[in-house]
C-alpha cells in the first residue's frame, strides 16, 4: 500500500510541476523532471523491498533530479553546439556564393580587356 502511495505521490508531483510551467521547459528541466520521477519510482521500489517505500522515494527523487538535470544540461550543450555549427555552415555557404559571384565578375571583366 505504501508503495502505491509513494508512486502516486511522485507521479502527482511531476504532473503538478509540468502543468505549473507556463512557458516551454528546457531540456535541462525536462531531464530533471524525468530523472526525479524515475529516481522516486526506483527508490520506492527498492525501498519497498526493505519495507520503507516512502523513504526510498524521498531519497531517490532528489538523486534522480540531479542526475536528470546533469544529463539534460549536456544535451542542451550539444544542441547549442549543433545550432552554432548550422549557423556557421550557412554563413560559409553565403560567403562561398559571394566569392563565386565575385570570381565570375572578375572573369568577365578580364575578358573585356
Amino acid at each position: 500500500m505504501l508503495r502505491k502511495i509513494a508512486i502516486s505521490s511522485a507521479l502527482l508531483a511531476m504532473i503538478v510541476m509540468i502543468a505549473g510551467c507556463s512557458s516551454q521547459i528546457t531540456t535541462r528541466e525536462q531531464g530533471g523532471l524525468i530523472g526525479a520521477g524515475l529516481g522516486a519510482g526506483t527508490g520506492a521500489i527498492i525501498g519497498s523491498t526493505v519495507g520503507h517505500a516512502a523513504v526510498g522515494a524521498l531519497i531517490g527523487g532528489p538523486v534522480g533530479l540531479v542526475a536528470g538535470a546533469l544529463i539534460g544540461d549536456q544535451l542542451m550543450g550539444m544542441e547549442r553546439t549543433r545550432q552554432n555549427q548550422s549557423v556557421q555552415s550557412e554563413q560559409n555557404q553565403q560567403e562561398i556564393e559571394r566569392l563565386r559571384r565575385e570570381n565570375e565578375r572578375l572573369k568577365e571583366k578580364r575578358t573585356e580587356w
